[in-house]
C-alpha cells in the first residue's frame, strides 16, 4: 500500500498541474514559456535522474532512497503551494522531480523484494493498476483542488499522503541491497552527462521557441546538450558498469523500442497540457470541468487494459504495441475537429480512440522491451523504458509549446494583436491583455491543430516502425525457475560482463510474468521466490 501510494503521487503530479495552469498564470503573472517549464522541470528532473537513482538504492539502500526520496518531494511540494512567484516554483518543481525519481527507482524493487510467489504477482498489478490511474486522476483531482480550494492545494495535498506512505513504508518494510552491490560503483560521470544532456536540450527547445532560434542562449544550450550526449556515448562505452548499457541499442528491436517509448508518451499525453489550457482560457470551463473533459482517455485506457490484458500478453508484443500506437495516432488526428466555434465535445471522440490504443500499447511496452533482451539484461531493459517514456513527455511539452505558441502568435499578430498581448492571451490571459475572444478562438483552435497534426503522424510512424522492425525474441524457457531467481546486478544493471548482471523483478523465479513486473531502474530483480 505504500509503495502504490508513493508511486501513486509522483506519477499524478506529471499530469496534476495541467488543469490549474490558468489560474497558476494569473496568480503568479506568469508567461507562457514559464508554465511550460512548471509542467516540464518535474518531468526533466525524473527522467534525467531515474537510472542513477535505481543504481544508487541498490548499493545504499532501496527503502532508505524510497523514504527519503518521499521526504525530499514532501518538502518541495510545500515549496511549491507557498511559492510567492513562478520562479520559485519551478525551483522546487525541479526539486519535487528529484525526490520523484528516487521513490520511482526504488518503488518496484521493493515489491520484488518484499512479495515473492504468487503474491508478488497480486501486489504488482495493484502497483501497475494505480500506476496506470495516476494520470487520469490527476486532471480531475488538480481541477476539483483548484476549483473548490485553490491551485496551491494541488501540492499540499502531497503532504498529508507522503506522511501516510512513509508510516505504512517504515511499519512494513524492511531494507534491502542489490546482491554484490559492495563491489559495485555508481557512474556518477555517466549521471552528470545524461542529466546535463536532457536539461540543456529541453531548455534550448523552450527558450527557441520563446526567444527564436538564433538566440545566443538557446543556440548554446543546443550545443551543450549536443556534445554531452557524445560525451556520455564516449564515456559509457568504456565504463566498465554503465549507467546506461549503449550495447543494448545495436539491436534494432530494442532500438526501435526506445524511440517507441520517447514518441508514444509525447504523442499520447503531451497535448493535454494545451487542451486543458483551452478548455479554460478559451471555453470558459471550470479547472473541475476540464479535468473530467480529459477523463474518458484514462478511463478507456484502464478498462482496455484490465478487460484485455491478459489476451494482449499473450500475443507477440511487437503486434499490440504497433496496432496500438496506430490508434493513437489515429485518435490525435480525430481531435483536428476542433474548431473556433467548437465546444469540449470535439475532444471526446479522439480522447476515446486515445485510450484504447494507450490500454493496448503502453500495456505492453515493457513486456516488448524485455522480450527483445537476454533475461540478464531485463532490469536495464525496463530502466530505459521508463527513462525514455518521462524524457518524451519533458520534450513532448517543450516541442509541442513551441509549434502552439508560435501558431497563436502568428494568428494574433496577423489580425494586427500586438506582440505583448498575443503572448499573454497564449498564456490564458486574454482578457487582462484586451483581445478579443473571438480572435482568442481562432488562434488557440489553429495552434491545437498544428500540435494534433504534428502527434499524430509522429505516433502512426512509429506504429509503422514496431510493425516493421520489432521482432520479438523467444525467451520462454531462459528462466528456470531457479537459476535466475537468485542473481543481481547493482542498479544501472551492467551487461558488460563484469560481476553478476541485473535480473528483473519479473524473472521467472518469481512466478511472476516478466510483462507484468517492470523495474523501473536498472534495479535489481528478485531474492528469489
Amino acid at each position: 500500500m505504500g509503495l502504490s501510494l508513493g508511486g501513486f503521487m509522483l506519477l499524478i503530479d506529471v499530469t496534476i498541474v495541467n488543469t490549474a495552469l490558468p489560474r497558476m498564470a494569473t496568480s503568479l503573472d506568469a508567461s507562457f514559456t514559464s508554465l511550460q517549464w512548471v509542467v516540464d522541470v518535474y518531468a526533466v528532473a525524473l527522467a534525467a535522474l531515474l537510472l542513477v537513482a535505481g543504481s544508487v538504492a541498490d548499493l545504499y539502500g532501496r527503502r532508505r532512497v524510497f523514504t527519503g526520496g518521499l521526504v525530499l518531494f514532501a518538502v518541495a511540494s510545500l515549496a511549491c503551494g507557498l511559492a510567492p512567484d513562478v520562479g520559485t516554483l519551478i525551483a522546487a518543481r525541479t526539486v519535487q522531480g528529484i525526490g520523484a525519481a528516487g521513490v520511482f527507482a526504488a518503488n518496484a524493487p521493493l515489491i520484488t523484494a518484499v512479495y515473492s510467489g504468487r503474491d508478488r504477482g497480486i501486489a504488482f498489478g495493484v502497483w501497475g493498476a494505480v500506476n496506470g490511474a495516476a494520470a487520469g486522476c490527476g486532471l480531475a483531482l488538480g481541477g476539483l483542488l483548484t476549483e473548490y480550494l485553490n491551485w496551491r492545494w494541488i501540492f499540499f495535498v502531497n503532504l498529508p499522503l507522503t506522511a501516510i506512505a512513509l508510516w505504512i513504508t517504515f511499519r512494513s518494510i524492511s531494507e534491502s541491497r542489490a546482491p554484490g552491490s559492495a563491489r559495485a560503483r555508481v557512474d556518477w560521470l555517466g549521471a552528470v552527462l545524461f542529466t546535463l544532456a536532457a536539461g540543456a536540450l529541453t531548455y534550448g527547445l523552450v527558450r527557441g521557441g520563446d526567444a527564436g532560434w538564433g538566440d545566443t542562449r538557446a543556440v548554446a544550450s543546443l550545443v551543450t546538450a549536443g556534445v554531452a550526449a557524445l560525451v556520455f556515448v564516449l564515456v559509457e562505452r568504456r565504463h566498465r558498469a554503465p549507467l546506461l548499457d549503449l550495447s543494448l541499442l545495436r539491436n534494432r528491436s530494442f532500438a526501435v523500442l526506445m524511440i517507441t517509448a520517447l514518441l508514444a508518451q509525447a504523442a499520447a499525453f503531451t497535448h493535454f497540457v494545451y487542451s486543458a489550457l483551452w478548455a479554460q482560457s478559451v471555453l470558459g470551463m471550470s479547472p473541475l470541468s476540464a479535468g473530467l473533459a480529459m477523463l474518458p482517455m484514462a478511463g478507456v485506457s484502464f478498462l482496455v487494459a484490465a478487460v484485455w490484458g491478459s489476451r494482449l500478453q499473450r500475443m507477440r508484443p511487437q503486434y499490440p504495441l504497433g496496432i496500438g500506437v496506430l490508434v493513437i495516432g489515429v485518435g490525435v488526428l480525430l481531435q483536428t475537429m476542433v474548431a473556433p466555434g467548437s465546444s469540449w465535445t470535439a475532444l471526446l471522440p479522439g480522447c476515446v480512440v486515445i485510450g484504447v490504443g494507450v490500454g493496448m500499447a503502453l500495456t505492453v511496452l515493457i513486456a516488448a522491451a524485455l522480450a527483445a533482451v537476454p533475461p540478464h539484461r531485463a532490469g536495464v531493459a525496463s530502466g530505459a523504458v521508463n527513462t525514455f517514456r518521462q524524457l518524451g513527455y519533458a520534450l513532448g511539452v517543450a516541442v509541442l509549446g513551441t509549434l502552439f505558441a508560435s501558431r497563436v502568435h502568428e494568428v494574433l499578430t496577423g489580425h494586427g494583436v500586438a506582440p505583448g498581448a498575443a503572448e499573454a492571451a497564449g498564456s490564458g490571459r486574454a482578457a487582462q491583455a484586451g483581445v478579443p475572444m473571438h480572435l482568442v478562438r481562432e488562434a488557440f483552435a489553429a495552434g491545437l491543430d498544428r500540435i494534433f497534426v504534428v502527434c499524430g503522424a509522429a505516433a502512426l510512424l512509429t506504429g509503422v516502425a514496431v510493425l516493421l522492425f520489432v521482432r520479438a525474441r523467444d525467451t520462454a524457457g531462459h528462466g528456470d525457475g531457479h537459476g535466475h531467481g537468485n542473481a543481481a546486478g547493482h542498479g544501472n544493471g551492467a551487461g558488460n560482463g563484469h560481476g553478476p548482471e541485473a535480473v528483473s523483478g519479473a524473472g521467472a523465479a518469481s512466478g511472476v510474468p516478466a510483462q507484468s513486473a517492470p523495474v523501473v531502474s536498472g534495479a535489481s530483480g528478485a531474492r528469489g521466490a
